[in-house]
């Protein structure tokens, strides 16, 4: 469960491409509390698979068909409430009821409802989650199977939801330690920042003053009665929307639907909704937010009032045309990101309405800290330029084209959406009080909108978009620079009494990588017939291991792996390791990254870059027809790749800038530092100090990846919508015709690699955040996954079980931690190497509790054998999570790779559903004894520096 983080800072969705339905990223906020479904007063069509309606009690349902993957569901019930309608005296009740809504109901005791839905496969978190926002609250359920009795027991949850929740006091009193726990971990310096620069924004407005997270004396004192107040008030069927989207029977859901919530009745009349107060005048304005451990950032923005007309046809193309215009000034930016000597490390542009308070125009720079003025003045001339000079027709044309080039693949892959997406698509196209279009629509009205489209448009759209409330200059950094606003107000003064020159004209570029040579023979070709699989060598050494399928339609999933990552490493120094995003954002020797950019506008591909433990990794998506050229681009990659010295710095600087936020946290020196610690410390797994990456030089970056990726044995894996003979051949005159590649060897360095020995004493480590918030992980070394798979089924199991008791006790009956977590990582590459862990934040003083019940819970289960429902509970959410993965071409992508040099991750593949099947009580209590003792674990903790 959580509340919806505010991404006001850079991370604007702009122009989502999947439907015009998501193009903002905060949700909006109804006027009424019963409005009709947007298409009643709109000329736009809702898509026609969808079945809407509404019950005379005013609740909305909506009902989509759908069979990706076959035999599932999901349920999202939104209620159009959140803490935008608190009392003062009730801020961060509209969460909290959130929580209690798992708490006891009419037909479900405390403590029963997560452990039913365990029962039917169900994931606490994963598959059985909640979310409290400014203006709804949404429960949302996936559902592995659509089974009568499944199918019921959602829908039962969700109207017991409605109308039902006991609201027990002392259910509440031990609920608090957890929502609080879950304050402070949200505290990081990043949500404090996104919410300074909303509440900057939206001064004077009730948003600022009711963060979802609410306060925390409210939380600790309120009467549970405050809670019961906001229930009976809020939780009413007019403000209510039931999404199911599944393989279901859509005229046999309604039924059931109208049958379950049709005598559901609002307790007294509709409240009166707050005001949510008047957008401030500020004109021209300066302001510094003070985010200790947070990064550099510098911002321009824009507000005026939000339009609350209704979603029409005419609405969104004016829509589309700013945002077109933003595209262009966002590309601009990139570019001079790219460059040596860049004045900020990265920069985004965009618009969104927020909280239907405002429509907000930004655009916004990280930078170094002590280069935010030449930030400011880079983007300052930039935003000047464009509204001064225009867009040209070109550069409109090529934002056009590469929108429309995703719209068509969104559009040829339609009919295998996966149901999860569908359902939360919808529930945010009700929060948006849009209407919910298809893919097909999507991409007939922009091509409607756009035909014609001409820079003048463009220009006077963005004229509109600069001349609202503003310019409003926000720095937002770790401490305030010497006369703090007027510092930033006299800069911003500064840079616009510079003149601005028209943009050089846009220039296109042909992509050159069309040919590599004589196309590879085939030496070596088998079939793997009962996984669908080909699997084949080339003259050159390049393997290639192939998967068609119909999961998604017109997607095709590229992966290649190259040498053998951190093993081909010196395991005695530290590498530049980090530098990794480097390697794509360097582009090729014949084009940079923003030129590669220019020249496939109008293709589907895209390429990451990644080292792990085996491997160096490139991975691509692309849609069918594009196949080539997405292994083009990726063969360029791998054999003529540029390592350019200013993006190193780039990226070198982006992390140097964001060290402090780890320090800031418990959290944040978890993620850094527990990878390294549970490899004893090897530099291979360990992340960088300060120190060591500002000595890493530009030259160390080319010396470390060049001899990997362009020497490296080479292995492709292709899964997807496409044929084996499309895949060989594309291969073939890719991969297949770069010169020979030597074998992969083994290395000595594999026996090196250790879980560290057991502590009489937590390895400890500070935070310079809170001082009422630690970390604590407590591990166990396992071993490898591939030498024994029925351990690594049990382990997996026997891990979930533990975590599952920590849950119950240390969370819902102690209420002393929000983040509860258990993991098993065993390792496919290293003999020998793997280990479970379980971790929570809590309360310093409460960290040798959370030991104590490490201990206590790993004596039980190898004392006693564990009853068949907790047994269940713990193994169906496993395997129908996995039932669930295999629908998905990424689930084969991973497990795919190298299985040519080693069968038995293909027997991983075989085994795994009907391996977790055969485990017993028997085989966790073996587990147990042999692997979780208390003389066995390492534990680790995070304490803040105050009070080491």
């Amino acid at each position: 469960m959580s509340h919806k983080k505010m991404e006001c800072s850079t991370a604007w969705r702009i122009l989502a491409t999947a439907s015009f339905v998501a193009n903002f990223a905060l949700p909006a906020y109804a006027d009424t509390p019963s409005v009709p479904w947007p298409q009643t007063q709109s000329d736009i069509q809702a898509e026609s698979d969808v079945h809407f309606g509404t019950l005379a009690n005013g609740m909305r349902f909506a009902i989509m068909r759908n069979v990706t993957p076959p035999g599932q569901a999901a349920i999202r019930f939104r209620i159009g409430s959140g803490s935008l309608d608190e009392n003062d005296d009730q801020q961060g009740l509209a969460h909290v009821l959130e929580h209690m809504a798992f708490k006891g109901s009419t037909h479900v005791a405390e403590g029963e409802m997560v452990r039913i839905l365990q029962r039917k496969g169900l994931a606490f978190g994963p598959d059985t989650n909640a979310h409290t926002s400014y203006d709804e609250t949404v429960y949302a359920l996936d559902l592995p199977e659509v089974d009568a009795d499944t199918i019921s027991t959602g829908l039962m949850l969700m109207r017991d939801t409605a109308s039902e929740l006991t609201l027990n006091a002392s259910a509440f009193d031990r609920e608090r330690g957890v929502i609080l726990s879950e304050e402070r971990l949200r505290d990081t310096p990043q949500y404090r920042a996104s919410l300074g620069i909303m509440n900057s924004l939206l001064a004077g407005q009730r948003a600022t003053m009711r963060a979802p997270i609410g306060k925390a004396d409210i939380i600790s004192n309120a009467p549970v009665e405050l809670v019961r107040d906001f229930y009976r008030a809020n939780y009413r069927p007019d403000r209510a929307t039931l999404i199911v989207v599944g393989d279901i029977d859509s005229a046999a859901m309604e039924v059931e639907i109208r049958q379950r919530f049709g005598d559901w009745k609002a307790v007294g009349p509709a409240p009166t909704k707050a005001d949510l107060g008047a957008l401030v005048t500020k004109r021209e304005s300066a302001e510094v937010i003070v985010v200790p451990g947070g990064m550099t950032s510098i911002q321009i923005a824009w507000t005026r009032p939000y339009d609350a007309a209704p979603d029409t046809f005419a609405k969104r193309r004016a829509g589309l045309i700013e945002d077109l215009g933003f595209l262009v000034l966002k590309r601009r930016v990139s570019a001079i990101a790219s460059k040596a000597d860049a004045p900020f490390i990265s920069a985004d542009v965009g618009s969104q309405d927020l909280l239907d308070s405002a429509h907000v125009v930004l655009i916004a720079a990280n930078s170094e800290p002590d280069k935010w003025q030449a930030a400011l003045t880079a983007i300052d001339q930039e935003q000047r330029r464009i509204q001064e000079f225009g867009v040209a027709q070109a550069e409109i044309d090529r934002e056009i084209r590469e929108y429309r080039s995703a719209l068509q693949a969104a559009a040829a892959g339609a009919a295998t959406r996966m149901t999860t997406d569908i359902a939360s698509m919808l529930a945010r196209s009700v929060d948006d009080d849009q209407v919910f279009t298809s893919p097909a629509e999507d991409l007939s009205m922009f091509e409607t909108m756009t035909n014609g489209v001409t820079a003048d448009e463009v220009n006077q759209a963005l004229e509109r978009a600069f001349s609202g409330n503003g310019p409003q200059v926000v720095l937002q950094a770790d401490q305030s620079p010497e006369g703090g606003a007027d510092t930033v107000r006299q800069v911003y003064e500064a840079s616009k009494a510079i003149a601005v020159s028209a943009p050089s004209g846009a220039t296109d570029v042909a992509w050159p990588y069309t040919h590599f040579g004589e196309p590879g023979a085939v030496v070596e070709r088998r079939a793997v017939e009962d996984l669908g699989l080909t699997m084949l060598r080339f003259s050159n050494g390049v393997r290639l291991t192939v998967k068609p399928t119909k999961l998604r339609a017109n997607e095709v999933l590229v992966r290649e792996d190259i040498g053998r990552g951190r093993l081909d490493l010196p395991h005695d120094r530290s590498a530049a390791i980090w530098a990794s995003p480097a390697v794509v954002l360097s582009g090729v020797k014949a084009m940079d990254y923003q030129d590669i950019q220019k020249a496939l506008t109008a293709n589907i591909v895209g390429v990451d870059f990644s080292v792990g433990d085996s491997s160096f990794r490139f991975d691509g998506r692309t849609r069918t027809e594009d196949l080539a050229t997405q292994l083009q681009l990726m063969s360029a990659y791998t054999s003529d790749p540029a390592y350019r010295p200013e993006v190193f710095k780039r990226v070198q600087q982006a992390y140097l800038s964001g060290l402090d936020q780890y320090d800031a946290s418990p959290g944040g020196v978890f993620s850094r530092d527990f990878a390294g610690l549970v490899h004893s410390g090897d530099p291979r797994w360990t992340f960088p100090d300060r120190a060591q990456l500002s000595a890493a030089k530009p030259d160390e970056f080319a010396t470390l990846f060049r001899p990997m990726v362009s020497n490296g044995p080479i292995d492709i894996t292709i899964v997807g919508d496409v044929t084996v003979d499309d895949a060989i051949r594309l291969t073939a005159e890719t991969f297949g015709a770069l010169p020979p590649r030597p074998e992969a060897a083994l290395s000595n360095d594999r026996d090196d690699v250790r879980f560290p020995a057991t502590t009489e004493k937590p390895v400890l480590q500070t935070h310079n955040g809170r001082a009422d918030n630690a970390a604590a992980a407590v591990g166990a070394s396992i071993g490898d996954l591939l030498s024994d798979l029925p351990r690594s089924f049990t382990a997996n199991i026997a891990t979930q079980i533990i975590q599952n008791r920590l849950i119950d006790q240390f969370r819902i009956a102690e209420g002393s931690s929000y983040a509860v977590q258990g993991d098993v990582d065993l390792s496919r590459e290293i003999p020998g190497y793997g280990y479970a862990y379980f971790y929570v934040e809590t309360d310093p003083a409460k960290v040798a509790r959370f030991y104590a019940l490490v201990d206590e819970t790993a004596n039980d289960l190898r004392s006693h054998d564990v009853s068949e429902d907790e047994l269940a509970r713990a193994r169906e959410p496993i395997i129908e999570t996995l039932k669930h993965q295999q629908q998905s071409n990424e689930y084969w992508i991973a497990y795919l790779h190298h299985a040519q040099e080693d069968s038995r991750r293909l027997d991983r593949i075989r085994d795994s559903l009907s391996g977790y099947g055969k485990v017993t009580a028997g085989d966790i209590r073996a587990f147990a004894t042999a692997y979780f003792s208390p003389e066995k674990f390492w534990k680790f903790e995070v304490l803040p520096a105050a009070v080491r």
